[in-house]
């Protein structure tokens, strides 16, 4: 570049300063110097890994106790001006201004850089509410590091340890920053960033709060799921606010019966919110006694807080009131639509409320008498409320659920497309609903009209996991697994601590024949949950093929004695048959048809165990079979290994036709 000449680009501006140096240099110069160049020595270590530049130094700055070197990081993503050596412009002086923010020892970020590195580094990124960039016009967002968050898994010296966490943290940022910068910086559309899949990306800006389960004080302990209820309405309702994050359900019921004395600030290394809202249900009679209260992840401190005793019938009220409290204490401003979401109840009517309630809570345990439990519950629902579309989401996802599990696919995905539609007929701007039809969409083979109500769904709430869980279904289904993996990766974002969603990334990699990353990701799952019984068999299936067939048994085995769900059982069958054990194989065959005579067995099971015994005939006449009731098999039959000995077959061929015929005929 010839002298005078000007090049603008995009890049990362660090400005680093060390605290006190001045006094110390003062006080021993050499002691100053020498500190000063270890300084440098260390940052310049990090510079060309990720071809880094040093513009220059000022030499100012750092708290020093004896040999304790302090130093203050900021770092922002913005444009600059490169000019005769030297760099200009609003993004350096943005990062000028953001590094005194940054405590002794610390680092701040901007929120530019917080999009790009927010699930990248091991330590809680608390926003500053407040921060003052003098001269600075631009509304700019400060998130500071808490480096002291984490714990270091063996002892170490805690002036070496904070440096090494330190450099550690900025090497994760260095690298976080560079991948973003070479790949061309390219931002990410809101309406199809579902196709890319990155929607909602804008959120990572976005004040956030976890709602811990509200505790049950009742007598009775089965009004627990009242209490649960409370918390996954609050949920619902202030997932709504686009302006706030909220991790969803499962990863705050993971913390469920915790009450460390550092449970917030645990909440918020694991869940990456700097605010926590808990509370406590008390039912006597039909009188309430509801506790709230919101606390400042950061220093503990409550920020509101308010106990409320109302009759059953006001329930939610009381609901919409703290929801509403919280938004104002976090300081979130709502846009109309907002506002009608904070103020606007599900039902009326407090009964067909409790039924709901009593249906998600029976939903939630992921089994086959949770389903059916859910099924009864969402229905009396309606009897009390026939205008309740709530109710008609959660049915509609029970029976999508149920669907080659508890009864026939064609039963199943029937009841599932008319309770949506009766949803979205009920309240077209409501996203579960939108949700409900892509499921249905997608379990019916149409997967890309169920994709186009999915995308409706995060634009009405773009904090709904189960939205981008359901992207990865859909993706998947159309053949689209790096799309299907990256989708389920942003459910996680939202919902970090969810085994369901965990385990339906591990399987989209399964899909993808990534068995080793499979295994590695549902491991993780099992470490969230070791009762698990689809993780557990998820497990069994990707050590099939990587040929360990007698730990895999093992694993499908635990599947059958944590839920009595056919599949487990036929897996079981195939490893045996597999593994060379034919009589145990054709023991498990003779159970299934036992179980079929008392309730539905879908014939894509011992489709799989006849597959393991190389009856591959008999195999496709049960095949043929699930394709009438359409088996949930044919969702992923394409890419499945276990199909892959009739692959070739012409009875085989035309099934899978068919598929491909029903995913074209329902495009739109």
């Amino acid at each position: 570049m010839s002298a005078g000449s000007e090049q603008r680009k995009l890049a990362a501006i660090m400005f680093t300063d060390m605290v006190g140096y001045s006094a110390l240099s003062q006080r021993n110069e050499a002691l100053a110097l020498e500190l000063l160049e270890e300084h440098r020595d260390a940052l310049r270590e990090l510079f060309p890994k990720y071809q880094g530049t040093e513009i220059k130094t000022t030499g100012d700055g750092f708290l020093v106790d004896e040999r304790q070197v302090r130093i203050r990081i900021g770092i922002h993503l913005g444009d600059i001006v490169r000019k005769e050596g030297d760099v200009y412009g609003d993004g350096v002086n943005i990062a000028a201004r953001i590094e005194p923010l940054a405590e002794p020892g610390g680092i701040c970020i901007s929120n530019s850089v917080y999009d790009q590195v927010e699930n990248k580094v091991e330590y809680a990124l608390v926003r500053l509410s407040k921060p003052e960039l003098k001269n600075i016009q631009t509304s700019v967002q400060v998130y500071r590091l808490l480096l002291d968050g984490s714990r270091p898994s063996a002892p170490s010296h805690p002036r070496r340890r904070r440096k090494a966490i330190a450099l550690g943290v900025l090497a994760v940022l260095a690298g976080s920053l560079f991948l973003f910068l070479k790949l061309g910086a390219r931002p990410k559309s809101s309406a199809s960033a579902t196709n890319t899949p990155s929607a909602a990306a804008a959120i990572a800006n976005q004040k956030s709060i976890a709602v811990l389960p509200f505790v049950n004080m009742s007598a009775d302990k089965g009004d627990e799921y009242l209490s649960d209820g409370m918390t996954e309405e609050l949920l619902n309702v202030l997932t709504k606010v686009k302006a706030l994050r909220v991790p969803g359900r499962s990863s705050s019921f993971a913390f469920k019966g915790k009450n460390e004395d550092d449970i917030f600030r645990k909440v918020g290394e694991q869940l990456h919110v700097n605010a926590v809202l808990e509370g406590s249900v008390r039912k006597a009679g039909d009188q309430l006694r509801i506790t709230a209260q919101l606390i400042n992840v950061a220093d503990g401190f409550h920020i509101w807080s308010e106990t409320y005793d109302r009759d059953m019938k006001d329930i939610l009220a009381v609901q919409s009131d703290v929801a509403q409290r919280v938004v104002q204490a976090l300081q979130v401003q709502l846009g109309v639509d907002e506002e009608r979401a904070l103020t606007k109840k599900p039902t009326e009517n407090p009964e067909a409320h409790r039924l709901y309630l009593l249906g998600r809570y029976h939903f939630a345990k992921f089994t086959r008498a949770g389903w059916t439990n859910a099924i009864h519950y969402y229905e009396q629902a309606l009897q009390v409320d026939p205008n309740f579309a709530l109710a008609y989401c959660g049915l509609a996802d029970t029976y999508g659920w149920a669907g080659g599990q508890i009864m026939a696919g064609t039963e199943a995905w029937a009841k599932e497309m008319e309770l949506a539609q009766k949803a979205l007929a009920l309240d077209p701007n409501l996203a579960e609903a939108h949700l409900a039809m892509g499921t249905a969409l997608f379990s019916v083979l149409g997967p890309h009209a169920s994709e186009k109500e999915l995308d409706r769904a995060v634009e009405l709430n773009p904090n709904l996991a189960l939205a981008y869980d359901q992207y990865g279904w859909t993706f998947a289904e159309m053949g689209r697994l790096d799309e299907a993996i990256a989708a389920e990766k942003k459910a996680l974002e939202l919902d970090p601590l969810n085994t369901f969603l965990n385990t339906d990334l591990a399987f989209f990699l399964y899909w993808a024949r990534r068995y080793e990353d499979a295994i590695t990701q549902i491991r993780k799952t099992l470490e969230l949950d070791s009762n698990n019984g689809f993780a557990h068999s998820i497990l069994g299936w990707c050590l099939i093929w990587k040929g360990s067939k007698a730990e895999a048994g093992a694993e499908f085995q635990t599947a059958t004695t944590l839920d009595d769900l056919p599949w487990y059982k036929g897996s079981l069958g195939y490893a045996c048959a597999v593994s060379g054990d034919r009589a145990k194989a054709e023991q498990v065959l003779r159970e299934l048809e036992n179980v079929a005579k008392q309730r539905y067995v879908s014939p894509a099971i011992r489709a799989s165990v006849y597959l393991g015994l190389g009856e591959n005939e008999t195999a496709l006449d049960w095949l043929e079979k699930a394709y009438e009731d359409r088996d949930p098999c044919f969702w992923w039959i394409n890419g499945d290994q276990l199909y892959d000995s009739v692959r070739n077959e012409p009875r085989f061929k035309a099934l899978v036709q068919k598929v491909g015929a029903l995913k074209q005929g329902a495009k739109r």
